[in-house]
């Protein structure tokens, strides 16, 4: 009886199997389902029954991997501040580093030009543009026809605006460099005019025009020196005092001082601004036959036939004698302060330096030789140029040709550059302050006397471009 009724107690203690029941076991089926259904659509069907265990970790992967995506995003936006503030700081510091440059080139520049200034000064400035010169092609060079005699001399306005040439026909024309028409035509004086003449009566052999462009000065075989007004061709007084052809004018740079030199053998002074005479100096022994001059207290003369060349030191009113040319030395012009080029009748062309007696570099037979075979001649050197405080030099002979040279290292080497073809005698030659073109006085005869007529030259002006091929890149550059 007790037994039984333990039994019966046991028994009811046991739940029976009913609707909840069920339902547990239901939600834990579709717990499982929902989690198989998960490794189907991770993994494939077959797989669902094999990670069932481990499907719950293994779905919260993505999770931690969009979590760690969320950091690294935070990281880069990080770094890219720190990228954007570094690139910001090498921006400054490019710019400064430019602005340092500009300054550097800026203080160069000054510098160099400071440097340059002491140089002019010293007469030792050299700038190389020689190089760089291409020669023109005939067709380029343009012709100004007005004079009716042979061309014997010429002078650039300071702006390169316009060209007085003169002539044997005792007339000065001013040309416009751009249009190449006459501006301006100062005729022949008849002689025995009463009072002050308005123009030559006899061949002009030299001009100068002053640095500024006022006063325009000419000499000629009458052993007068004319003043003229540049502007409006105004004849302003006349300078009498040679006794002999004035072969050689030349204004101090920036100044109104006047340079004068005559056959008579004798350099004079004079002031144009105010209309007086100076001094003079002697030392030549034979007919002076060119002067140059530039800024300096002092002109250097071509002795002709006496073989000097002679620096005139005008305060101390004394002179340095250089000798090297074997013939007549014609024509002269300062390269800079200190170094000029000369050229003569026997054919060669010599460079000056103050400091030395005798030529720093002599070109004999500049232009070639003519004549029968065994009587060969040189051709004289009639005119020379050289355009300021560069190794640019040119020289005229009447062998159809100007000739350029430059000038080596230290003006001790005289090279050829080029050939520009002209025919007949180059009397004179002039390059302009710019150096874009240079200017060639040509004619029939030579401007000194009538040794020689070329019948086909053409008594001319003749305008020659220069035009500068930039040097090529030194390697390594």
């Amino acid at each position: 009886m007790i037994m039984s009724t333990a039994v019966a107690t046991r028994k009811r203690a046991k739940p029976a199997p009913g609707p909840g029941a069920a339902a547990g076991a239901g939600k834990r089926r579709r717990k499982v389902d929902s989690a198989g259904d998960r490794g189907k659509s991770k993994g494939g069907g077959k797989m669902n029954e094999e990670i069932s265990s481990d499907s719950e970790t293994e779905s919260l992967a993505p999770r931690k991997t969009e979590e760690e995506e969320e950091e690294e995003l935070e990281e880069t936006a990080q770094e890219k501040k720190l990228r954007l503030a570094k690139l910001y700081l090498e921006q400054l510091r490019q710019q400064e580093e430019e602005k340092a440059e500009a300054r550097e080139f800026e203080e160069d520049q000054v510098a160099g030009r400071l440097k340059e200034d002491v140089l002019e000064q010293r007469g030792r400035l050299q700038k190389s543009v020689a190089k760089e010169i291409q020669a023109p092609a005939p067709t380029d060079i343009r012709v100004l026809r007005g004079h009716q005699l042979s061309i014997t001399c010429l002078v650039i306005t300071p702006d390169d605006l316009a060209i007085f040439s003169a002539a044997k026909d005792c007339t000065i024309i001013k040309w416009s460099v751009e249009t190449g028409r006459k501006l301006h035509v100062i005729p022949r004086a008849k002689k025995g005019t009463q009072g002050q003449p308005s123009g030559h009566s006899s061949h002009i052999l030299c001009m100068a025009i002053s640095s500024d462009g006022k006063y325009l000065a000419s000499g000629d075989r009458s052993k007068l020196i004319l003043i003229w007004e540049a502007q409006s061709c105004q004849h302003l007084y006349t300078f009498t005092g040679h006794r002999d052809a004035v072969s050689g004018l030349a204004f101090r740079k920036g100044t109104h001082q006047l340079y004068s030199t005559s056959h008579d053998r004798s350099v004079k002074v004079w002031n144009a601004a105010e209309n007086s005479y100076v001094e003079t100096l002697f030392g030549h022994q034979d007919a002076v036959a060119a002067l140059d001059a530039l800024s300096r207290e002092c002109c250097v003369t071509a002795g002709g036939r006496d073989g000097t060349v002679r620096v005139w030191k005008i305060p101390e009113e004394s002179q340095l004698v250089f000798y090297g040319h074997q013939g007549s030395i014609d024509c002269i012009h300062l390269i800079n302060e200190e170094h000029m080029v000369s050229g003569a009748d026997d054919g060669s062309v010599a460079l000056w330096g103050l400091s030395k007696k005798r030529p720093l570099a002599l070109q004999r037979e500049a232009h070639g030789l003519h004549g029968e075979p065994g009587l060969e001649q040189p051709y004289w050197v009639s005119s020379v140029a050289a355009l300021l405080n560069t190794d640019l030099v040119a020289t005229g002979s009447h062998n159809a040709c100007v000739r350029l040279w430059q000038c080596g290292e230290g003006f001790r080497q005289l090279d050829p550059l080029c050939d520009i073809p002209l025919v007949g005698f180059i009397n004179s030659l002039k390059f302009s302050s710019a150096g874009d073109f240079l200017v060639a006085g040509v004619g029939q005869e030579h401007r000194l006397g009538r040794w020689w007529r070329i019948k086909e030259a053409r008594n001319s002006v003749c305008i020659i471009p220069l035009r500068r091929v930039p040097a090529a890149p030194v390697a390594g550059s």
